[in-house]
């Protein structure tokens, strides 16, 4: 089956580019369009696309709000790709907290897009480990007030290399090569990413990543 996909933007142009970009390929299939984010819910419910490519800035309903309206309404929810022409704005950073598995550049080349899309319809995050470590430092939590994403590691309990896996995680690591560098199985090194996951109650790899960085336990800076 194609991966389909809902494009969701207040600029015409860029639908009509991703369109383009996506329906070239024989297995993505664009499903729908639409101009704001309050339109999202029910076109997710009635199209049922595996992705949603959301622009973060919108007039009525922003890719924020929009992304924690699909994820919290929405059972069996589709995975949300931010689509910014900034990597470093705040609003990114904030859809990646509400539950976005990753961030697309408009800018980004025609393969490039592509590949973002198959990867999270994989169920993988689309992570860029210094781009996410820069919106950390400079809008996460971690500052000198109260730190909720402490308490979520401490309530974790992670084990010694579970801990290590984390640490990995924030590099962009892929299982692979987490399993390289630690000399074991590409199959142990998914269950210890399962066991972080579920543990700090994280959707994906981006919000335990996030989770690491707001709690102190990696230094975004």
């Amino acid at each position: 089956m194609p991966v389909s996909v809902l494009l969701v933007d207040d600029e015409p142009l860029v639908r009509a580019g991703l369109r383009a970009v996506l329906e070239a390929q024989p297995d993505i299939r664009v499903v729908g369009e639409a101009a704001d984010g309050a339109a999202v819910i029910p076109l997710v419910r009635r199209l049922r696309p595996d992705v949603v490519a959301m622009d973060v800035r919108m007039p009525l309903m922003d890719g924020i709000e929009a992304t924690r309206a699909v994820l919290r309404t929405v059972q069996a929810p589709p995975r949300i790709l931010v689509v910014t022409t900034f990597e470093d704005d705040e609003f990114v950073y904030e859809a990646l907290r509400a539950g976005a598995a990753g961030f697309l550049l408009k800018r980004a080349r025609p393969a490039e897009i592509v590949h973002a899309v198959r990867l999270v319809a994989e169920g993988e995050s689309l992570l860029f480990p210094a781009s996410v470590r820069r919106l950390a430092a400079r809008y996460g939590d971690a500052g000198d007030g109260e730190r909720p994403a402490r308490a979520v590691l401490e309530r974790a309990g992670l084990t010694e290399r579970e801990a290590e896996v984390l640490r990995l995680m924030t590099r962009g690591l892929s299982n692979a090569e987490i399993a390289e560098r630690l000399v074991v199985g590409t199959e142990t090194v998914k269950s210890h990413v399962s066991g972080v996951l579920a543990k700090l109650g994280a959707r994906d790899r981006t919000q335990a990543v996030i989770t690491a960085y707001e709690s102190g336990f990696v230094e975004p800076r």
